[in-house]
């Protein structure tokens, strides 16, 4: 009795603060931690970070690259407003987002659904689907350029179908260049969304779309009463993924026409490209680059803020 009464007395003091050192252990942050840590960030900080905040200052200038900048104000943003080119080049954007979006989005969602259930040789369809988002956005530009070339392979399916009087020069012609880009892109993009809404339909449960079955509802209706909701996470994801490859397309049109012909198929990245490294109107071009930053960090907080509240419900 006497030991049971004095043992804690004789550990009081020192228990405690024992117990406070190796909580303080458990929490310290190793240093190779930190230094993981740290490392990236002070690359992504020179790298990134700190040309984004030159090109925002620089955007407030006139400088061709050779002496020192001449600050202009707002001219730059003002000239923005009436340039012919910059207004082209931003309803080409809305067209693509739209159709790159919708399109891609569309078709990925019909070859998910179509490859969601096992059969034979699905798995080869879905990898030769997938495989396009392997190659890149150049190469692919260069593939598709031959498709369209003056008795390519297009011109030549037309002809054998009869129809030879409607071949044009498809990259060539002002109202449909961008458009055989458009086709391009969705190609490539398809099988990225396919892969993204098959990982969603496996998460289904199934069960509910029996219980739907059972309750009379036919293929239509279950799929977009029951499966559709259950993908809303992912269709907010896809949103969000599209919105900015569309914003930051760039290679493809560059290596398809360089924005012509007469820049009907500039895009925002490809006029701010041409401007700050081909005329080398860096102030301008600049410019050009705020105007997409700001449009692709307005849809990224609308994204987060959407999951954010998703993930509160």
């Amino acid at each position: 009795m006497t030991l049971t009464q004095r043992a804690p007395a004789a550990r009081g003091p020192t228990a405690p603060a024992s117990d406070r050192r190796r909580r303080r252990r458990r929490k310290r942050v190793p240093a190779v931690v930190w230094l993981f840590l740290l490392l990236p960030l002070a690359v992504e900080a020179f790298w990134v970070f700190w040309p984004a905040l030159n090109s925002f200052s620089l955007s407030f200038t006139e400088w061709s690259g050779v002496g020192p900048a001449e600050p202009v104000g707002w001219a730059n943003y003002t000239d923005l407003m009436a340039d012919p080119v910059f207004h082209m080049a931003l309803r080409n954007n809305v067209i693509w987002a739209i159709g790159f979006g919708g399109a891609s989005v569309a078709i990925g969602l019909a070859l998910a659904v179509t490859l969601n259930r096992p059969r034979r040789g699905v798995g080869f369809y879905r990898s030769a689907i997938y495989l396009p988002m392997v190659i890149s956005l150049v190469v692919t530009g260069l593939f598709w350029r031959i498709i369209y070339q003056p008795g390519g392979p297009i011109d030549q399916m037309l002809a054998l179908g009869g129809l030879g009087a409607v071949t044009v020069q498809w990259l060539a012609n002002e109202d449909l260049a961008l458009y055989a880009i458009l086709i391009a892109a969705v190609w490539r993009q398809v099988g990225y969304i396919m892969v993204l809404y098959l990982a969603g339909l496996k998460g289904c449960d199934s069960t509910l779309e029996e219980a739907a079955s059972v309750d009379g509802a036919n293929g239509w209706q279950t799929f977009w009463r029951v499966v559709m909701p259950q993908l809303k996470g992912v269709n907010a994801v896809v949103f969000s993924v599209t919105v900015i490859d569309s914003l930051r397309t760039f290679d493809i049109v560059w290596a398809m026409t360089r924005g012509g012909p007469y820049n009907s198929t500039h895009l925002l990245s490809t006029y701010m490209f041409q401007q700050g490294f081909t005329l080398v109107n860096l102030g301008y071009g600049s410019a050009i680059a705020v105007v997409i930053f700001l449009l692709a960090i307005t849809f990224i907080i609308t994204y987060l803020v959407r999951q954010a509240r998703m993930e509160e419900s």
